[in-house]
């Protein structure tokens, strides 16, 4: 495993253990469907959620959350019709973002609900 691919692991269990902390049930982590993957699926408040997580070391070239496409919402969004069909989930689905960014050496979470309001 490289560096990026450890400190991407790490950045997904953080959000993950944050999510938990705020009362969500993590139903499923790194799903994958054709070429797209979900880093996070949970449920809290009657939504299913979608979550997007990207960590960066410095906020020099933008925060983590603007590093997420279009191109990788409309993946997020195929591999999450997909789940919801395997799984004959009826209940509204929800895209969030979450963006951990290291801040005078400690790490700052972001959630951002409803992330992809604005694509």
């Amino acid at each position: 495993m490289s560096k990026n691919q450890r400190f991407g692991a790490w950045a997904e269990q953080v959000a993950a253990d944050y999510l938990v902390e705020k009362g969500y049930k993590i139903l499923e982590r790194n799903y994958r469907y054709d070429r797209a993957e979900i880093d996070i699926i949970a449920r809290h408040g009657g939504y299913l959620v979608v979550v997007e997580v990207k960590a960066r070391s410095t906020d020099y070239f933008g925060h983590p959350q603007d590093f997420i496409t279009k191109r990788k919402v409309r993946q997020l969004v195929k591999a999450a019709n997909h789940y919801v069909l395997m799984h004959k989930i009826e209940t509204e689905v929800r895209f969030d973002a979450i963006g951990i960014l290291r801040v005078n050496k400690t790490w700052r979470v972001e959630h951002l609900e409803d992330a992809f309001y604005f694509f």
